[in-house]
């Protein structure tokens, strides 16, 4: 095929063929001859169809927000040797050009370029082409090779220890969602001190003994951390940190409940690389905080990450729903809320400084 230089070449051509024939000039008949000619030796250049064994590799296809992923190109030559090669890849709403060199027949090129993973997000990376042109540029020939390829930038984080729930879990780790009958469970014997529940008195070991014993009962059930991420300016750091605190819970093995302002996110059973991938894909959102905090089920912990100072004072009004209420102010503002453990930070990087405290 023609590119525009051949094609404007070809209409000069024929101007200059018709301007020459008319007025008896043969100065432009000689110019548009020349032309064609160039045209013809082009067309001849890019006829033939290569032989060629094409691969692209993304690697890798899921990365944190900042890291290096590349994109690796590798073409071999079955046919005869060619020069002029060109591969032409799509990253996103780009173009990303390569210019290989010559390749002798089974030559091999083996090629890497960077690609973009400053936002978070979904990057199709293709379709891809490989273009030989003429030297001059007057005509390529363009093939599709391979189908493309999808770039996940998930957020970063940052390792945390849980965030403790204030209740009194199972000593020996986590034992399931619920006991069977109810949420607590039977653990061991002790003295019996006074206050204690009567009901609780194990009259047997007690008779046996001769010490008033009572059952230690324990939640059996598994603390659940509730993310609340608010999207009205969904600041990259602000991700980050809902990504970190939910990847923390979810590496030990507890429920994560993750909501933003347009609603819950899809539960799921505590998988780390879930919990990333729900929150690589998360976009700004028109509703406001108050609406995330309605959203959320009590129970467990719940993490409130906002910008906004005065959002801390709308999640103290949910300190009898949950166990446990943080705030984690983005941007560096700062603010005192009885009940609820306020933590400012201005990067990621101060998230695990601070969140020691609570």
């Amino acid at each position: 095929m023609l590119t525009p230089l051949g094609w404007g070449t070809l209409a000069a051509s024929a101007a200059l063929y018709a301007a020459g024939f008319l007025l008896g000039y043969p100065e432009p008949v000689v110019l548009a001859t020349g032309g064609l000619l160039a045209l013809a030796a082009a067309l001849a250049w890019t006829a033939p169809a290569p032989k060629l064994e094409v691969g692209r590799e993304v690697t890798p296809l899921k990365v944190p927000r900042g890291d290096a992923a590349v994109a690796v190109l590798t073409v071999r030559n079955l046919g005869r040797g060619l020069s002029g090669l060109r591969a032409q890849d799509r990253v996103g709403e780009t173009r990303h050009l390569v210019d290989l060199p010559r390749l002798p027949r089974g030559g091999t090129r083996v090629v890497s370029y960077p690609l973009p993973t400053g936002a978070r997000g979904e990057i199709l990376v293709g379709p891809l082409l490989l273009v030989r042109a003429d030297p001059f540029g007057l005509a390529r020939r363009v093939r599709e090779y391979g189908r493309p390829a999808t770039l996940l930038v998930r957020p970063r984080t940052v390792p945390l220890p849980v965030p403790p729930s204030g209740r009194a879990h199972h000593l020996e780790g986590p034992a399931g969602d619920s006991a069977p009958a109810g949420t607590t469970t039977f653990h061991t014997l002790r003295e019996y001190v006074v206050g204690d529940d009567l009901r609780h008195v194990h009259w047997r070991s007690s008779a046996r003994t001769g010490t008033l014993m009572v059952r230690r009962l324990v939640d059996a059930s598994l603390p659940v951390t509730t993310v609340v991420l608010d999207t009205r300016a969904p600041a990259e750091v602000a991700v980050d940190v809902a990504a970190s605190v939910a990847v923390a819970a979810a590496r030990a093995g507890f429920p994560v409940r993750l909501v933003t302002g347009e609603g819950p996110l899809p539960d799921g059973r505590p998988d780390p690389e879930a919990v990333l991938d729900r929150l690589a894909l998360v976009g700004p959102g028109t509703a406001g905080v108050e609406e995330a905090l309605r959203a959320a089920r009590g129970g467990g912990s719940l993490v409130l990450v906002t910008g906004d100072p005065d959002a801390a004072g709308r999640a103290a009004g949910l300190r009898r729903r949950f166990d446990r209420v943080i705030c984690v102010l983005v941007g560096g503002a700062r603010a005192s809320v009885p009940g609820v453990t306020v933590l400012p930070i201005t990067a990621l990087d101060d998230l695990p400084l601070v969140w020691r405290t609570p």
